[in-house]
């Protein structure tokens, strides 16, 4: 009898040892966002096979789980294991991040992408942003330079910007879009269409592929092209608690799918910016071209912002100008191509 109570006790024990971990992955992207078929489906798909099963992952898009603004805060928390916390919504808790999304930072995707990959995980950004908030980073890309879309009329020069009411996502975007004396109104991208639609925004500080992705093309009839207006950090990080609950071998198999994923994302990321640029104009989009001495007139009233960006981390005691030296060192290594 007790032979077959302990063979039990080691069958119910294997079973449950073979149990998955079921990690809760939480964003605020709408359900078949590309970014999410591009970067998060695939890396989640691998390490589940990678691991044998050892961890399934639950996803919960659109915001079910929570905000995009309080994705950083729910991941901490445990509502989800894993979150998309985008520095950008979370700007108060991770400023240093923002160095990436400073207007003109880099021209190609993979430029801002892998820079900051190298920094959050192991530089300045990974000791200001991600160890005291106790999150780890698992996933990111930059999106390409973001671009002013309006309504009711063309933005050609740099006074065609002033006194507009335009979408930011706060801290560098804001400082970006008063340089240019324009004004900041800041909220997630999920509530950008219906503040567009209700004129509350005259237009939109947005990359191309989220014009579509939240509707907003079918409001925006003017974009700029040929200057760079900042950009954005899409990322996946998990809370440490989470993180240390996890085997050796599926935390390797995480960092190992993400080390394949992120280079050749940014890559898809950058293409797509032109498919969706020839997408809008054959839909009644207008690119209006910068002309030179425009152009000229942008990056003089922009040159700034990176500086006093800068010092008011200093200030801080956030190092704003160590991230930017590091981030910009970073940037100038990486062909832009």
């Amino acid at each position: 009898m007790m032979a077959v109570i302990a063979i039990f006790a080691v069958s119910s024990s294997v079973a449950h040892a073979a149990e998955p971990m079921r990690l809760r992955v939480a964003d605020s992207f709408p359900k078949g966002h590309y970014l999410v078929k591009l970067i998060l489906e695939p890396w989640m798909e691998e390490v589940r096979k990678r691991t044998n099963n050892a961890v399934t992952f639950e996803h919960y898009p659109a915001q079910q789980l929570g905000k995009a603004t309080d994705m950083l805060k729910l991941t901490q928390t445990g509502v989800a294991d894993i979150g998309y916390v985008a520095p950008a919504y979370a700007a108060e808790k991770m400023p240093v991040s923002e160095v990436a999304m400073l207007p003109g930072a880099f021209t190609h995707s993979c430029q801002g992408t892998l820079a900051y990959w190298k920094s959050a995980r192991s530089g300045v950004i990974a000791e200001q942003d991600y160890a005291k908030n106790n999150i780890r980073l698992l996933l990111a890309v930059a999106l390409p330079q973001y671009r002013i879309f309006t309504i009711k009329a063309p933005v050609n020069t740099a006074a065609d910007v002033v006194g507009l009411k335009l979408r930011s996502t706060g801290g560098a975007q804001d400082l970006t879009l008063r340089a240019l004396s324009a004004v900041p109104v800041r909220m997630a991208a999920p509530d950008a269409y219906e503040s567009l639609s209700r004129g509350t925004l005259d237009g939109l500080l947005f990359p191309l592929e989220s014009v579509v992705a939240y509707g907003a093309d079918k409001l925006v009839k003017y974009a700029t092209d040929g200057v760079g207006f900042g950009s954005f950090i899409v990322s996946y990080s998990i809370s440490d608690a989470a993180w240390k609950k996890l085997s050796p071998e599926v935390q390797k198999a995480m960092v190992d799918v993400a080390e394949e994923i992120v280079p050749s994302a940014c890559k898809h990321v950058q293409d797509t910016d032109e498919e969706t640029k020839k997408k809008l104009a054959a839909h009644g989009v207008t690119f209006e071209a910068v002309q030179p001495d425009a152009r000229a007139k942008f990056n003089d009233l922009l040159k700034g912002v990176a500086k006093t960006w800068a010092q008011g981390l200093d200030a801080r005691g956030k190092r704003g100008s160590d991230a930017l030296k590091e981030y910009d060192d970073l940037v100038a290594a990486i062909p832009a191509k």
